[in-house]
């Protein structure tokens, strides 16, 4: 795998997202399972249009062959075609002195975001370890480039966090990941119960960091630009309950979503039931972990 990566690092970005837009069709037309999924998801967001599971289908593979290049070209060449939106918004947040965190769903190429931020302010993200051990070190050491400090997913992690909001600095969580059993609660995300992490509301809840909303939308090959990185201030406080907080950032993330829909990770099960996980409390039951 490592070979391959590097040999497309070599290409340019141009013919990494062509190239990717055909290994989207290619998955997607191999993986019966794949193919259920996405459709399922993007009907249950309300994006049912062919139109967009087509450009859904495509972007899928676009952030595939795109991370060779962002993690192996030279550092800071793949942050150089990146439009940055209301970087002042996050220089008014780390002004307060009072640490930031960075919500960010999986949406367009949400691997510069960090790459960007770390060029301009210690960053700490939250990282759970690859499931195949031979990417690992692969996937490590793209993600520590310009200096972001990982935090992983468990307790010591969690204090990882703390202690970077507590020095006043950045971090950054993807909150639409499935957590493990215990670590999470039933929010609604898209009219469906989804088990969601607590770990970004408890941070907001007891550390009191200024919250900024990001995301990097991927651009059409004829812009001049490859991506454009946007930061938005979280204009309303999270409430001051746990189970409302929660909820209230799967919210957050699906307005992030709805802004550029054909770039958000569809075929992620998103709605599964980690194993020893209660039961999701709705009629509709989420998928089960086996079906991950």
């Amino acid at each position: 795998m490592m070979p391959l990566f590097k040999l497309l690092s070599h290409l340019p970005l141009s013919l990494l997202h062509r190239l990717g837009s055909l290994v989207g069709w290619l998955v997607y037309l191999g993986s019966p399972a794949y193919r259920r999924r996405m459709r399922a998801n993007l009907r249950q967001a309300g994006f049912a249009s062919s139109r967009t599971l087509r450009a859904a289908i495509a972007a899928a593979g676009q952030g595939m062959l795109e991370l060779p290049f962002v993690w192996l070209r030279p550092p800071g060449e793949p942050t150089r075609r990146v439009q940055v939106e209301n970087w002042s918004v996050v220089e008014r947040a780390l002004g307060q002195q009072r640490g930031v965190l960075f919500l960010m769903p999986h949406l367009g190429c949400f691997e510069l975001m960090g790459q960007v931020v770390a060029q301009r302010c210690p960053l700490t993200a939250m990282y759970r370890p690859h499931r195949k051990a031979a990417l690992a070190p692969l996937v490590e050491a793209g993600r520590t480039r310009h200096g972001i400090a990982l935090a992983s997913a468990d307790l010591r992690g969690v204090r990882t966090l703390a202690k970077a909001l507590k020095r006043g600095e950045a971090t950054v969580i993807l909150p639409d990941q499935v957590p493990s059993a215990g670590e999470g609660l039933w929010a609604p995300f898209f009219n469906k119960p989804a088990y969601t992490m607590t770990l970004p509301a408890r941070l907001a809840l007891s550390q009191k960091p200024a919250i900024v909303l990001t995301y990097c939308e991927r651009l059409p090959l004829s812009e001049d630009h490859s991506h454009r990185l946007w930061f938005l201030p979280l204009t309303d406080p999270l409430p001051k309950e746990l189970p409302e907080a929660v909820a209230a950032i799967n919210q957050h993330m699906e307005t992030l979503i709805r802004r550029c829909p054909s770039q958000y990770l569809w075929a992620y099960n998103r709605y599964k039931t980690p194993a020893a996980a209660l039961l999701p409390p709705a009629d509709e039951p989420a998928e089960t972990a086996g079906q991950a």
